[in-house]
């Protein structure tokens, strides 16, 4: 029987998704399964959907749940990250801020202002639930879900022994896309996927032994097709390369697509009604907390079933716990070279191996010349992050953002600066202390 802390559990329908994997697997089904929240509110309706999945589904889990993290992390195996530091306030600052200046985020949670700071305020909370591991269950695994998915890893690879990997569903999610492209089966795609966290590139996908890049080449030329992700297929044009993070996410990590309002305006992609403008994850994210915080906590029976989603995490701990041989794209330290034109002080996002020893990232060689360059200028403003907040570097931030592709597309030198000081003082209260 294994114990499983989930650090950030009022994320409900992440969490319920989460539970529901774990009790699939009926070698996991009599886990302990520990929710740990601040807010109590929002921990009561994950552990009422947890409770009643496991009624439902007559398994063994015990489900304790606690606003007490150290209590959590008693004696766990597996430590579940999906926190979300400062809430609304911070995050409106670092999309609504950079927005008076004229840089126009969608998303604002992986790179650009708002990723950089996003990071910023994420890392202390994160290393004070590293130092809680490492004195409460100094053998678990830590598995993140948190964004900015890379300069967190990094950090914790840095500044703890925490043993960590970071997990995304953007492969997954973007091999159904491709599938569905092509109209080929999604079980019969295979793929070999490299990069960093949502910058991954499908170097080779294949459907019984057959390339599907000339397949989806010209899908791509079909308008319906093209609409649904005209910055992924636009990347696929010039590049030569289809991206793992959806067009929405991926026009804020580059400089060509958000620098004026025509061009905002002009793409689109499957989700958000299709359209990508700025400040389009948080207007939807305050939107479903309302209506959580609205939300009593009484169980739909019809929801609370048990089934299988498409995260890794469940996957991942039934690999080790049974010795069942997995292949899963992860976030791991780049320190053996898993992608060779990659700096080795970065988290990558690679095929790795999993059984009953653990994770073993596999050796990709080298990007080819066009992916790793687009690939390195997302990795720079990481790892300048990364020292910001690990030293209090405020030079470190001012130059990070400086770096970040559509900042410095958008953005005087001196505007870049200005922005970043009203960023500092707007959110000070929530970033480490700075030198």
């Amino acid at each position: 029987m294994v114990r499983i802390a989930f650090i950030g559990a009022g994320s409900i329908v992440f969490s319920k998704n989460l539970v529901g994997d774990i009790l699939s697997f009926p070698a996991l089904a009599d886990s302990e399964i520990a929710l740990m929240d601040i807010d109590e509110h929002r921990l009561a309706q994950t552990t009422a959907a947890a409770e009643a999945m496991v009624e439902n589904g007559d398994v063994g889990a015990t489900i304790e749940s606690t606003t007490d993290r150290r209590e959590a992390l008693e004696g766990a195996d597996y430590v579940l990250n999906m926190i979300n530091v400062g809430g609304t306030e911070p995050f409106e600052n670092e999309i609504r801020i950079p927005e008076r200046y004229g840089v126009e985020q969608a998303i604002g949670d992986t790179l650009g202002p708002g990723g950089i700071f996003r990071g910023l305020r994420t890392i202390p909370t994160l290393l004070e639930i590293a130092r809680d591991i490492e004195a409460l269950c100094p053998d678990a695994l830590l598995l993140n879900y948190t964004n900015p998915m890379a300069i967190l890893c990094q950090s914790l690879f840095e500044a703890t022994d925490v043993e960590t990997v970071g997990l995304c569903h953007s492969v997954q999610h973007t091999a159904d896309a491709i599938a569905d492209y092509v109209d080929v089966p999604r079980d019969d795609l295979e793929h070999w996927v490299a990069g960093i966290n949502h910058m991954a590139w499908f170097l080779e996908c294949t459907a019984e032994g057959e390339d599907l890049y000339p397949l989806l080449e010209e899908a791509m030329t079909d308008p319906e097709i093209y609409e649904r992700d005209t910055v992924r297929f636009d990347l696929l044009e010039h590049f030569g390369a289809f991206v793992t993070e959806s067009s929405h996410h991926v026009s804020e990590y580059l400089p060509y697509f958000r620098t004026s309002e025509r061009e905002i305006e002009r793409l689109t992609g499957t989700g958000y009604a299709g359209r990508m403008p700025t400040a389009t994850y948080l207007e939807g994210w305050k939107r479903r907390a309302a209506e959580r915080d609205a939300a009593g906590v009484e169980v739909d029976p019809e929801e609370a079933r048990i089934e299988r989603s498409e995260e890794y995490a469940s996957r991942l701990i039934h690999s080790i716990e049974t010795d069942t041989p997995r292949r899963l794209n992860l976030n791991v330290s780049n320190e053996t070279g898993a992608i060779e034109n990659l700096p080795r002080e970065s988290c990558v996002e690679v095929p790795c191996l999993v059984d009953g020893r653990g994770v073993h990232p596999c050796s990709v060689g080298s990007l080819p010349p066009e992916l790793a360059a687009l690939t390195r200028s997302n990795v720079d403003v990481q790892r300048l992050a990364v020292t910001g907040g690990l030293e209090g570097d405020r030079e470190a931030i001012h130059r990070a953002v400086k770096l970040d592709p559509l900042t410095a597309a958008t953005l005087t030198l001196a505007e870049a600066h200005e922005m970043t000081e009203d960023l500092l003082e707007a959110n000070a209260a929530y970033l480490p202390e700075l030198s």
